[in-house]
């Protein structure tokens, strides 16, 4: 598929970016050499004609994205993600696309949800609305369970979107290797990584069983946060191309003036966005990736309403605690203890000089604490951090690129709410209730009972993986080297083995 017959695309896309004027503006915030700007220009303008007009009234690189189609729109998204790649500025701009495209008809919606299901939509839906919302992937329904009279919201798939993506991601791939085989530059911004993870990105999107999934999760997760809700997903009603969940009623958080006649206290909700969001990507590792005014809602008793969960980011354990750390120190003002957790992490190469890297810190740090509240703001001083981080050798974590650039969004959505809002207060007391919980001694005792439930699983093994051990290491001992005596392998599987003796009976005593 990746042939010759994708060049027609690449030369159409090119086309479109020379017509709307953004290949200069994309080239401009990759950092492209001069001579690669005067190519691409030289190159594209013969066929400026081939190119899509797009809405003029739109900035050039969303402009020419939307012209070109549903899969570019949510390739702009998802690299909208990605700073780190497109530059702060264009990745601003990238934020702004908007995937709302003319929906299908209603009555095929309706026949693709009774095949997918293997249902009758009359019998099962009472109602069943024309669409409410429609985007590059599915289309939203409003319906109602006949049943039960539940109110919910029907998400189906584009027809033949997963082929039509597949196309374009086709063309994707090509042009990456033609990037990276022809500008030897461009290999540090991985394109080829890029469009490979955009694909896993749409796959997963295209299967709405995972979507649910996600759904399904973060409400779990979230059941005991005061002042939220998650709709949750109708198992029995999803399917790889439609996912029934639970309707969201509620005003959109960026209709201020609905929410100030509703009686709502934005100040509070400012609050409540920041604080739930650090407390998911810390507490439970698992956060919405795309929590813009769009998929947040205020219901009428004054709970936020999350959903649409195609985007979500998980962090590992140890990078919760690395970067609850990294943030508390900066809150303290600790920016040695910040290059130490940077080291200690492996962030930074071992051979830096620490010293140096915690003065470098501190250029990021005191000039944010020099600002007034209003102008606070965590995301800068991430963005900031990364870029120091470079610099000293730091290799990019994908997992904190969307940490960061979900930090921004929810930043702009807080300060819309509540324009005097002060970040480090609000994060304050999230980051140290974790940090209590996650770092020091009640955290190394929990540490230790999870070795000890690991060691307590294969106790019944330990011995017949000691006798392999001793095996092996007779077998390769080197001439003239002293293998260890047998005594010594007997008494290291009884120890082992008394270990995870002893730690079975420690838990099944506590319960």
């Amino acid at each position: 598929m990746r042939g010759p017959h994708n060049i027609w695309r690449l030369i159409r896309t090119l086309a479109t970016m020379e017509r709307t004027g953004a290949i200069g503006v994309v080239l401009e915030a990759m950092d492209a050499p001069p001579r690669l700007r005067v190519a691409a220009r030289v190159l594209g303008w013969p066929f400026k004609w081939l190119g899509l007009k797009g809405d003029a009234s739109l900035p050039p690189a969303t402009r020419a994205i939307t012209a070109l189609g549903p899969a570019y729109i949510k390739f702009g998204q998802i690299l909208s993600t990605r700073p780190d790649i497109v530059g702060a500025e264009l990745s601003e701009q990238l934020t702004m696309l908007q995937d709302r495209l003319p929906p299908f008809d209603t009555r095929v919606a309706k026949r693709m949800v009774a095949e997918e299901l293997g249902v009758d939509v009359d019998a099962t839906f009472s109602e069943f609305s024309e669409p409410v919302a429609a985007a590059s992937i599915a289309q939203v329904h409003r319906a109602r369970l006949a049943e039960t009279g539940q109110e919910v919201a029907v998400k189906v798939l584009r027809p033949g979107i997963d082929k039509a993506f597949r196309k374009d991601i086709d063309a994707f791939h090509l042009a990456a290797g033609l990037i990276e085989a022809i500008v030897p530059f461009s290999r540090r911004l991985r394109p080829s990584d890029v469009v490979a993870h955009f694909e896993s990105v749409v796959n997963g999107e295209l299967d709405l069983r995972l979507e649910a999934a996600s759904a399904a999760e973060f409400a779990a997760n979230t059941e005991a946060d005061a002042g939220m809700s998650v709709p949750r997903p109708d198992w029995g009603l999803s399917g790889r191309r439609v996912m029934t969940m639970g309707w969201a009623e509620g005003l959109g958080l960026a209709d201020l003036v609905s929410i100030d006649g509703a009686g709502h206290d934005r100040v509070a909700l400012a609050s409540r966005v920041m604080s739930l969001f650090l407390s998911h990507a810390l507490r439970d590792g698992f956060f919405h990736g795309d929590m813009h005014q769009g998929n947040l809602k205020v219901a009428a008793n004054g709970d936020l309403v999350f959903y649409d969960f195609g985007i979500m980011g998980r962090l590992d354990e140890y990078t919760r605690r690395v970067y609850a750390e990294i943030l508390i120190g900066f809150i303290r003002r600790d920016y040695r203890r910040v290059a130490e957790v940077h080291f200690e992490a492996g962030y930074v190469p071992a051979d830096r000089d620490i010293d140096e890297f915690a003065r470098a810190l501190r250029v990021v740090g005191e000039p944010i604490f020099g600002m007034d509240a209003t102008r606070i703001s965590m995301a800068r001083l991430l963005s900031y951090l990364f870029e120091v981080t470079e610099r000293f050798g730091m290799e990019t974590r994908t997992e904190l690129i969307l940490l960061q650039r979900t930090m921004v969004v929810v930043e702009g959505v807080a300060r819309t709410l509540d324009p005097h809002i002060n970040i480090w207060k609000v994060a304050r007391p999230v980051v140290e209730s974790y940090i209590t919980r996650n770092v020091g001694p009640r955290a190394l005792i929990r540490d230790l009972g999870r070795t000890a439930r690991v060691l307590a699983r294969f106790g019944p093994r330990l011995p017949a993986m000691v006798e392999g051990a001793l095996i092996r290491q007779a077998e390769t001992v080197r001439p003239g080297a002293r293998p260890w005596h047998p005594v010594w392998w007997v008494l290291l599987g009884a120890a082992l083995t008394l270990t995870g003796g002893a730690a079975g009976l420690v838990l099944a005593a506590l319960g």
